[in-house]
């Protein structure tokens, strides 16, 4: 593996920046930062990364992005191995060198959210691993209704190509979907459903809520086996936090007002909310604005939810519109969700750490990654017109920068 010296960057540490800075990889980690001159092998690659800014490689906990790579289309599926192998070089692209692949198991639906083709997609995206880009990882999303999804999900988890498990509940009426309409025409308009069907399907989830307690806890004692980290899905009021909690989850995504966020952080709970939330400025389904919860200092990570390029977009608008230090709202995206998950190698520029990296710089107004490391590789480089190319030449002795 080669070693790479990274010139001239402006580095994101956990507590502060540093300006015209160099970091220096080898063998998959980052062995110093700021190194002097006698620590650089004569052998290392030079990137010079002046007007770029360099940070950890980001951490999606959530993006069910790769679905729509199976399936563009309702009911036009492609290739599993295909669709697993573009959502790779998406990632890369879009800085994300740890991303939780989100897929739904639903049997009452259709398409890639079947506990089929979620089971079969679950292990496709482990049977790529030895080839990915990126440290591709498994988000299991239990639809609660679902009584035969448990027994599909106990056996990915026992074959440990689960990373993480949530519990949703999207009958409707609750959580995302809180009257009937709005659940019909999220059926209708995103799954190409009849009212008809997308009515026969509201029916029958709300008729298989029975037993649901039962089957959750079967769940969460299976992850808990495991070590798997789990989270609630769309919490709505302080009152179902408390109930999440006392089954001993480990995270809220998408809690739907500051209220259930507030109590959310008052158990040691982190929040997740979405990124394209924070670049529409507003949620999909009228819930609230993930701005307002980073104001209120109860957002504790931002993912990518279905588009991963807007990771890296969402944490520096969140630094300009929350007026965050740049290192404090990056943490949304790199430290806290490696905290969450218990990813203690990365999420962070630090000694010692994998060397999971990403560089950053302002195109035509928007924050766009140029160069991505995972685990020391570069796994994608970008040079853009008009911005200066960066150069890779051998280590000089008589040019480093201290």
């Amino acid at each position: 593996m080669s070693t790479s010296y990274l010139t001239h960057a402006t580095l994101v540490l956990p507590d502060r920046l540093l300006t015209d800075s160099a970091l220096l990889i080898d063998d998959g980690h980052i062995v110093a930062i700021e190194p002097d001159a006698a620590q650089v092998p004569a052998h290392a690659n030079v990137v010079d990364l002046r007007g770029h800014t360099v940070m950890p490689g980001l951490i999606d906990v959530h993006c069910d992005a790769i679905e729509k790579e199976v399936e563009p289309r309702a009911g036009v599926l492609f290739p599993l191995d295909f669709a697993v192998a573009q959502v790779d070089r998406r990632n890369a692209a879009a800085g994300i060198t740890t991303p939780y692949h989100a897929l739904s198991f639903a049997s009452n639906q259709f398409g890639v959210r079947s506990n089929e083709t979620a089971a079969t997609l679950v292990r496709a995206v482990a049977a790529f691993g030895a080839h990915s880009l990126v440290d591709n990882r498994i988000h299991c999303r239990y639809e609660v209704t679902d009584p035969a999804a448990v027994p599909v999900l106990e056996a990915l988890m026992d074959e440990g190509v689960v990373d993480l498990l949530s519990v949703m509940d999207h009958s409707p009426g609750q959580g995302q979907f809180k009257t009937v309409d709005a659940y019909l025409t999220y059926m209708m308009g995103n799954h190409g459903m009849s009212r008809e069907e997308a009515a026969d399907a509201a029916a029958k989830k709300q008729a298989e809520l029975e037993g649901a307690p039962e089957r959750v806890n079967r769940l969460l004692d299976r992850a808990r086996l495991h070590g798997i980290p789990t989270a609630s899905h769309d919490d709505d009021s302080p009152q179902r936090i408390a109930a999440m909690h006392a089954l001993g989850v480990s995270m809220s995504e998408f809690p739907i007002n500051v209220e259930t966020a507030r109590a959310a952080k008052t158990v040691a709970l982190p929040t997740i909310l979405g990124a394209p939330n924070v670049l529409r400025g507003k949620s999909q389904s009228g819930s609230m604005r993930a701005l307002d919860a980073i104001l209120a200092g109860v957002a504790s990570i931002l993912c990518s939810d279905y588009q991963p390029s807007t990771l890296i977009a969402a944490a520096f608008a969140a630094a300009r519109q929350a007026e965050l230090p740049l290192n404090e709202a990056l943490a949304l995206v790199t430290a806290n969700p490696a905290d969450a998950c218990g990813l203690s190698d990365r999420g962070r520029l630090r000694t010692g750490a994998r060397a999971d990296l990403i560089a950053v710089r302002t195109v035509a107004g928007q924050p766009l990654v140029t160069h991505t490391w995972s685990a020391g590789r570069l796994v994608f480089a970008a040079g853009y017109p008009n911005a200066r190319m960066e150069t890779v030449r051998q280590w000089e002795p008589q040019t480093a920068v201290a």
